[in-house]
This record gives structure tokens, C-alpha cells and sequence, in this order.
């Protein structure tokens, strides 16, 4: 069974498939290291989906009413039903581990489309370093058994739970010849509670959330490049308005397509599975109906968000109590770090112990870390940013060693700082006690298309702009997966055609400006054509894009990362708040910022109905159109 499976994706997206694997970051000091055992192509038979307990607990954790379906039972669509699935995996043991000797535990899977193979390199890595590592394929993925079922916690935190059983030495493995194998070398708290965390990344990392929502006995997690809420990821709104609403977002056409395509040749290299969940191949049925749906509405409806409601943190947060360290991508457009942010802010205020990292590279642009940030191949763990934070976070939580450094509340590399990059990337990070790291500061949009920093200097006017029609796009930012990859950066600029979007600019930086953060921006838009409307439906509310550019003095435009944020607004008669992508980007002196509204986006389902839209500015009324901006130093802008 041990083969790496060459999907079309492993070319395109290999931060996808793995956690993460960067170059070498060079020669340091790395601690004594044991010998590793391996027991490769075990099979755990385990039983998922949705179960009626009337304890409300399986594995010990939390389970009824946990996604607001019935009392006891987990599930809130219910379309899949319970099954049995056999889950391929690897062990690797210290070599000095034993049954007198206990060691603490590694729970690991891929990200989507990859297989246990991608955390190879990690798991002996770990287990030279005194940890017992059990990675497994995710459900759906050759050679495991069953559908996708997108990282839900009725089967893939159950699933991963029952893991757990193995390791704790409950539930017996079966080796490559037919015998069963007993773990008997993890450390336990208790009687059937093994000292364990878990560690992945993307479709690796949501899976420990579901985990820790129906198991209590997990230790510490490491989620990387992961969601918050799947749908804000596949078809986001970043709209809010008080007292409406929120109207459903654009889908992301690119990667909603690519997720399905590596799904779909996935189960097509599994025997039987097209039976097994008919015309659905490798996705769990209403997976596939709600791909169908957004294909053709351009939106999720309320069974497309029932489902990614039940497979996102962001609904069961509460049930998820273990120390997490969050590790985000800045080079991402799928799994923003907006969408760190809502899990981090989540936990934090529930008390769950929680550190946030903001990484260099994420699923956009080839998923490369940056020298000296990552390299969970397993050939440098200590003289890597990221690998000593994560190694640290096990020594803490997982080995009891307080002396683990675990870093600040809130780090994030600085592509602009130079290091030396045979070493550690540290030298690029910035720390802070908390997130937010800095201060506020906010630019008005004036109605002469410029960005001012004074109320005094608004004027009256209206900036506007109207779509093509049919879905038409008349903005590019980027060709989601492929950007970076298949399709070079340089020949693919962003662009924005002429009347299909709103600017405002500012004058130029008299120093540079550091942000930080999730920027926001407030309007009140004019369209009346959409107002009288906007009552028939989603798809007669205005779509717009906002995007923020860094505008050099020769007129060179850069969109940070690519990023956009879509919204679909559901009243134009009121005061709309978007927020941004979040980013960390250091503008120089001279350059300018220019805050773009576009009308459409090539990555996105755009509006069939032509809506003439626009932002008016009023002298009266500055602050009802304003640009807010997360800094870590001053705002200086040039006088005339």
C-alpha cells in the first residue's frame, strides 16, 4: 500500500498535500537524538458519522447538540450516514521507547489530496526527538476507506479519535501481515488517556479542531494554513452592516474547482468508492450538491452553508479547550489570515490557551517558505523559525518542560527585513503581547478620488463605476492555485478596467508605513437601480471588490499577495463595513495607497444583472467613508 499518489495537485499545490517543507535553513546545534522504529502500513478499522449517546460524550469529549442538531447526537445535515472505514498509517517510535520507558504522542495527517506519505519525513523527525508518531491518511484519500467528508467532526474527528484509542493502547492496529499490534509505549495521564498532540496543515490542520470537539484527551494542537469558516473560504462575504442581514458571498471559482478536482481523482483511484457514495465520487453526497448549487447561483444557499457551517470551527469553537498554536500563511488567498484571526480572538476569549503566527507562504504562489521559516521534511527542526516554535509547544504542553520557550502571543515574519538566510528566519519575525500589535490609523475618502488624512480636506462627490453584465469580469487578481506557478507573476499583473471601479488614492509617504493587520474600510453607496432591486435576491445585490494597492512613485501598482475582499451587500440604502485581507506589507517613502472598489473579479462569480454603482463623499459627513489601517509605525503622509 506505501506509494506516493502523483495527483495533477502535487505540481500545483503541494502546500495542499503537506504541512510544509522548506530549504534547509543550515547547520546548528539540534539535541540528542534516538534511533526511530517503524511500523509502516497499519490499518485502523474505525466507525464514524453521525451517533446517538445519551451521555452527549464520545471519547470524552463534547458531542451532543455540539452543531446545534439534536441532543445527542453529532451532525447537522445528516445526509451521510454512519459507516465503518479502514484508515492507513505509519508509527514511528524512539527506539528506547518502551512499556517502562513511556513517551508522549504525535498525531499528524495530510492536507488535502496527499496521504501519509507527506508527514514521513516529519514523523521521524518527532520520533528521534522522543515523541511516539502515528500519521495517518485522511478519510477519502488512498489508501484510507470512505468519502471525503470535509474534516467533519462526526467523521473525521471521530475518526481521528479513535486514533487516540490506538495510541492509548485501546484499540489494536493491523500490521502489513494481518497481526494486531498494541501500543504500549505512550505516556498516559490516565487509564486510556495518552499524553498526545496533534500537528498538519489546510485540510490537516481543521481536522485536529474537529478532533478536540468530541476527544478531550488531546494535549496540544498545531493547525496550520487552515480555515475558520469554510464558507467565508470558498464563497466569502466581508461585508457587515448593523441591523441586515449578511447577504451570502461570491463563490471562489478557481479553488472551489481545484478542491473538486483533486477530491474526485482521488476516489477514482479507490475501488468501489464510486458505489459506495454513487454519482458522488469521493465526496460525501451533499458535498457535491452544494458544488452543483454554487456552480450555477454563484452563492452558497442555506443547505451549501448548513454544511460548511458543520465542518468549521467557527461553529463548535467552544468545545475546543486545547492549547493551540495557530500558524497562518500571508501568501494565501484561500485560507486568509482573517480567518486565523476569528479562531484566535475565539479562543483566546474563552480562555483557551492560544499563540497566533503569521508565516511568509501559504496555498498561494508555490507554498515556498521563506529560508530558515519551515522545513518539516525533518531535516532541520531546532534551526528553523517555526520548527523551534512548534518543537518548543510539545516540549511544553506535551513533555511538561517549562523551560519551552513558547513565544510571543502574536509573531509575524517581515519579508522586508534581511537576514542571514543559512540560518533561522527569526530575525524576520516581530512579536507582540497580543493581536492586534499596533495602533489605528484612518484615511478618508474623498469624493475627488483621493485619500485624505484631515476631515477639512474632503469634498463633496461621488466616485462611480458599473459592471459588464453576465457574469462578465472586468478585474483580474489573480488565476487562484496556478498564480506564481503555472502562471507566471510577471505576465499577469492585476488589472482593473477603466469604469469598472472606484480609487482613491493618498499623496505620497513622507516615511514608510508598516501594516499590520486586517484593514477596514466604511461606505454608503449610491446605486439606486440596485436599491429598488436588491429585494428579489442574492443574486440582484451589489457585488464589489475591495482591494488595497501600493502605488510606487513611477506608477507601478502592487496588490499585496493578490488579496481581494468580495462582498455582497445587502441593503445599498445603508452603511457597509468590509474588512480587507489581512496583511503584513511595508509601504516606502513616496509610495501611495489607493483603495480600489471594483465591480467584478475573475476569481469569483460575478453579478449577471448590470448594477451602476458608486461611493459619495460628503465635506458634512467625512468619517462615512474611511479607510482604517492596522500600523506598527506612524502614518506620514507629504504635504502639497
Amino acid at each position: 500500500m506505501r506509494r506516493r499518489h502523483q495527483l495533477i495537485a502535487l505540481a500545483v499545490l503541494p502546500v495542499l498535500l503537506a504541512a510544509g517543507a522548506g530549504p534547509a535553513a543550515g547547520s546548528g546545534t539540534e539535541p540528542a537524538q534516538d534511533d526511530v522504529t517503524e511500523l509502516l502500513d497499519l490499518t485502523v478499522t474505525v466507525d464514524v458519522g453521525p451517533v446517538a449517546d445519551e451521555a452527549g460524550e464520545a471519547g470524552g469529549g463534547l458531542v451532543g447538540g455540539l452543531l446545534g442538531g439534536t441532543s445527542g447526537t453529532i451532525g447537522l445535515v445528516g445526509q451521510a450516514p454512519a459507516t465503518t472505514c479502514r484508515v492507513d498509517a505509519d508509527l514511528y517510535l524512539p527506539a528506547s521507547a518502551s512499556a517502562e520507558d513511556p513517551v508522549p504522542a504525535i498525531l499528524t495527517t495530510n492536507g488535502f489530496g496527499g496521504s501519509k506519505d507527506d508527514q514521513a519525513g516529519l514523523g521521524r523527525a518527532f520520533a528521534a526527538r522522543g515523541y511516539a508518531v502515528l500519521s495517518y491518511t485522511g478519510l477519502g484519500f488512498p489508501d484510507s476507506g470512505c468519502a471525503i467528508y470535509l474534516d467533519d467532526p462526526a467523521f473525521d474527528g471521530r475518526a481521528a479519535s479513535q486514533l487516540v484509542d490506538v495510541l492509548a493502547g485501546q484499540k489494536a492496529a493491523v500490521t502489513a501481515d494481518g497481526a494486531d499490534h498494541v501500543v504500549d509505549v505512550v505516556a498516559l495521564d490516565a487509564p486510556g488517556d495518552p499524553v498526545v498532540g496533534m500537528l498538519g496543515g489546510s485540510y490537516g490542520g481543521q481536522v485536529q479542531f474537529a478532533a478536540a470537539a468530541v476527544d478531550d484527551r488531546l494535549d496540544a494542537l498545531v493547525p496550520l494554513i487552515t480555515w475558520n469558516d469554510l464558507e467565508f473560504s470558498l464563497a466569502p462575504n466581508s461585508a457587515t452592516q448593523q441591523g441586515v442581514p449578511t447577504a451570502p458571498g461570491a463563490q471562489k471559482v478557481g479553488w472551489s474547482t481545484l478542491f473538486f478536482g483533486v477530491g474526485i481523482l482521488s476516489g477514482l483511484q479507490q475501488t468501489g468508492l464510486r458505489e459506495d457514495t454513487g454519482e458522488c465520487v469521493g465526496f460525501r453526497p451533499e458535498a457535491c450538491r452544494a458544488k452543483a448549487q454554487m456552480d450555477v447561483a454563484g452563492y452558497p444557499d442555506e443547505r451549501t452553508r448548513e454544511l460548511t457551517e458543520q465542518v468549521s470551527v467557527a461553529s463548535y469553537a467552544e468545545a475546543v479547550d486545547v492549547p493551540t498554536l495557530l500558524v497562518q500563511g500571508q501568501a494565501d488567498t484561500l485560507f486568509t489570515l482573517n480567518e486565523a484571526v476569528d479562531t484566535y480572538e475565539t479562543l483566546r476569549a474563552q480562555g483557551t490557551p492560544v499563540r497566533m503566527v503569521w508565516q511568509s507562504w501559504g496555498h498561494s504562489g508555490g507554498g515556498t517558505p521563506a529560508p530558515g521559516e519551515l522545513d518539516l521534511s525533518g531535516g532541520q527542526i531546532e534551526d528553523t523559525y517555526l520548527g523551534e516554535r512548534i518543537a518548543d509547544w510539545f516540549a511544553h504542553w506535551l513533555k511538561g518542560d517549562h523551560d519551552a520557550d513558547l513565544g510571543p502571543d502574536f509573531a509575524w515574519f517581515r519579508p522586508w527585513v534581511d537576514y542571514d538566510e543559512t540560518g533561522s528566519a527569526a530575525p524576520a519575525y516581530e512579536g507582540a503581547g497580543a493581536y492586534p500589535a499596533g495602533g489605528e490609523q484612518t484615511l478618508l475618502l474623498s469624493g475627488d478620488g483621493t485619500l485624505v488624512g484631515d476631515a477639512e480636506d474632503v469634498v463633496d462627490g461621488v466616485q462611480r463605476w458599473t459592471n459588464p453584465g453576465l457574469g462578465v469580469p472586468a478585474s483580474y487578481s489573480e488565476t487562484a492555485a496556478l498564480q506564481g506557478v503555472a502562471v507566471p507573476d510577471g505576465i499577469t499583473p492585476p488589472f482593473d478596467a477603466p469604469g469598472s471601479f472606484g480609487a482613491w488614492t493618498s499623496p505620497a509617504l513622507a516615511e514608510p508605513l508598516e501594516v499590520v493587520g486586517v484593514p477596514r474600510l466604511r461606505v454608503t453607496f449610491d446605486a439606486p437601480l440596485v436599491a429598488a432591486t436588491q429585494h428579489l435576491g442574492p443574486a440582484h445585490q451589489l457585488q464589489v471588490f475591495a482591494k488595497l494597492y501600493d502605488v510606487a512613485p513611477d506608477g507601478g501598482k502592487h496588490l499585496v499577495h493578490r488579496l481581494v475582499a468580495p462582498a455582497r451587500v445587502g441593503d445599498v440604502t445603508q452603511p457597509v463595513d468590509l474588512e480587507l485581507p489581512g496583511i503584513v506589507h511595508r509601504l516606502e517613502a513616496g509610495h501611495r495607497l489607493q483603495v480600489v472598489l471594483a465591480a467584478t473579479d475573475a476569481a469569483y462569480k460575478n453579478a449577471y444583472p448590470v448594477q451602476p454603482a458608486g461611493v459619495r463623499s460628503s465635506a458634512g459627513d467625512a468619517g462615512a467613508a474611511a479607510l482604517t489601517l492596522p500600523v506598527t509605525s506612524p502614518l506620514e503622509l507629504e504635504r502639497p
